[in-house]
């Protein structure tokens, strides 16, 4: 049996009869779900309706946007947005381990109006996206946003169910979050061996659906060992984020992971699925007790923000010069997950 401790693999569920009307089938993918979540914390999933047609147009226009200048790409430079939208160059991006990245990434989330109220308020994950002048690009990459965002929300009925709550239980809570999705290229680099392309971290959000054209993708289990989470056709990883952490009060753990042996070109997906970003994260009932108790809540979008801010070397600048400043109670990079465990 694998536990968190040993686990030196990834399960593979099929999720498509949470798409169906049968609840004693929901019930069993939940239970599933839910096990994979406690024991690995990572997870392929099969069955989820998406076309590989859409996946492959998203290559596409990657593809092509990370092919021009990189002048021509800074013109969406995310240091350039009002809420963390755009192009990162390589080495804007610093983690806990100091380290910088081997990439470069594109930067999107819901693409609001720029007349949205929370916008002109000044939120600073929520508005329009800065779409590049590139063809195709806003219509491929937005249609995949879109369908995927839809896939998010039947698996957080999934995890809700899991968790022994009505699969309804977050909608109220999924209105427009700031879940954003990356379209991160690492390029051919003939020294990159044992070289990392993203030191080791948590995801700030409830889960994450990746897709990779590539191996390179490494997961943490209990006992501080690197296990690898490589690409299977048709299907999307899956790993726990803090805030499911929080949620389940530490029963879901989210799952440290990182980016290795990047040698040759590859392209990364991820899909940060949260909640709404004034919605208060806490610890859920049933998990809370005198022998485990509760971890400090959190506000989701705040914790985003604060991460993000602490991540990007354009918002340490704004932090410097006084022009932003951290949420109250904001937490250290890398307060989640099991390298946090391992290293007490």
């Amino acid at each position: 049996m694998s536990t968190p401790q040993n686990f030196s693999s990834i399960p593979v569920i099929d999720i498509s009869a949470l798409f169906g009307n049968d609840d004693r089938d929901k019930r069993r993918v939940a239970a599933e779900l839910g096990a994979a979540a406690r024991d690995v914390g990572f997870l392929y999933i099969r069955g989820h309706g998406i076309d590989d047609a859409l996946f492959e147009r998203l290559i596409d226009a990657a593809k092509r946007f990370f092919a021009q200048p990189v002048e021509k790409k800074m013109e969406v430079y995310i240091g350039h947005s009002k809420n963390h939208r755009g192009y990162v160059p390589e080495g804007e991006e610093v983690f806990a381990s100091g380290s910088k990245d081997k990439k470069e990434a594109y930067d999107l989330s819901a693409d609001l109006p720029a007349t949205d109220a929370d916008y002109l308020a000044g939120n600073p994950l929520l508005g329009p996206n800065q779409w590049p002048d590139c063809p195709g690009f806003r219509e491929a990459v937005g249609t995949y946003y879109d369908a995927v965002f839809k896939l998010g929300r039947t698996l957080m009925q999934g995890f809700a169910l899991a968790l022994g709550e009505a699969p309804d239980v977050f909608d109220r809570h999924l209105t427009k979050p700031p879940s954003q999705l990356r379209l991160i290229h690492y390029p051919f680099d003939a020294s990159a061996e044992d070289r990392m392309g993203i030191g080791a971290h948590t995801d700030y959000e409830c889960f994450t659906l990746l897709k990779s054209t590539s191996s390179g993708l490494e997961v943490m289990n209990g006992a501080g060992e690197w296990i690898d989470a490589p690409p299977v056709p048709g299907a999307f990883i899956v790993n726990i984020g803090d805030m499911l952490e929080i949620m389940t009060n530490g029963h879901f753990v989210a799952t440290s992971h990182r980016v290795r042996k990047v040698k040759e070109e590859r392209y990364s997906f991820p899909l940060f699925f949260s909640l709404d970003y004034h919605t208060e994260v806490r610890p859920l009932d049933r998990f809370v007790s005198a022998q485990r108790p509760a971890k400090p809540s959190l506000v989701a979008g705040e914790h985003l923000f604060a991460q993000t801010a602490q991540t990007f070397s354009y918002q340490k600048a704004r932090l410097a010069r006084g022009e932003i400043a951290l949420p109250t109670n904001t937490v250290g990079l890398s307060s989640f997950g099991r390298d946090t465990a391992v290293s007490a």
